[in-house]
């Protein structure tokens, strides 16, 4: 019974693994070109998505990206040509690992940018609790103390806090 139980919990964890939204209609009859049809699909970003390939996208304009770049392998395109295709006609953007130029720097960098801001942050705000920890606490007043001492609080009460 346990096996049974635990053979559901994972084919249903594991089952928007096996999902995928290419339908048998738009798959090539030749096994090789829809094999490069897939490589080239998953290496394409869905523009509506922006966070999935056109692969695994269900979006109507992935689905025509996944046919358009079908079409161009039958004509006999490869696979590079077919990339600069999309590309030329979509730009950088398209792409899910873009190039490295300097339009994209920032893309490339804002990593390494958050995890400075990160430290940079953290470093300031261990420095402001240190320095306000080792501040000594100043002594009261003359006239402290006596708008404590009418309010009942003795002076050593105040120094132990």
């Amino acid at each position: 019974m346990f096996e049974l139980r635990l053979a559901s919990f994972l084919f249903t964890l594991f089952l928007p693994l096996l999902a995928n939204a290419v339908t048998p209609a738009e798959m090539l009859a030749d096994p090789a070109l829809e094999a490069r049809a897939r490589a080239i699909a998953t290496e394409l970003r869905c523009l509506v998505c922006q966070n999935q390939s056109i692969d695994d996208s269900d979006a109507s304009l992935a689905k025509d990206l996944r046919v358009l770049v079908r079409e161009k392998l039958k004509e006999g395109m490869s696979d590079a040509e077919v990339r600069d295709f999309i590309h030329a006609r979509y730009g950088d953007f398209v792409l899910l690992r873009p190039p490295m130029k300097p339009g994209t720097l920032l893309l490339w960098s804002a990593p390494l940018i958050a995890l400075l801001a990160g430290a940079a942050t953290v470093w300031m705000a261990v420095r402001r609790r240190s320095s306000v920890a080792a501040a000594p606490a100043e002594a009261l007043s003359a006239e402290e103390r006596a708008r404590l001492k009418a309010l009942g609080v003795s002076d050593s009460d105040t120094s132990q806090s």
